[in-house]
């Protein structure tokens, strides 16, 4: 997974770069693929990679994450 990430970014990247270098009928497309691969292509698969272990509930703010949270600031004293 972390290597279709990659291989997807550097397409990405090099669309956008050629659709700035050259001097094409169709480099405003080049830039267009690109940024679009970057954000509905690269974008998600990063984000699902990062994600994909993590417990959602950790990172919300419920009633036993706050108690934990009061208890380490007594504990440390911030």
């Amino acid at each position: 997974m972390k290597y279709l990430i990659l291989i997807f970014t550097l397409v990405s990247l090099t669309s956008i770069l050629l659709g700035f270098i050259l001097d094409l009928e169709y480099s405003q497309k080049l830039i267009g693929f690109g940024v679009v691969g970057l954000f509905f292509v690269v974008f998600p698969l990063f984000s699902y990679h990062r994600w994909k272990d993590k417990n959602a509930k950790d990172y919300m703010l419920t009633k036993e994450n706050l108690d934990k949270m009061r208890e380490n600031q007594k504990k440390h004293k911030y």
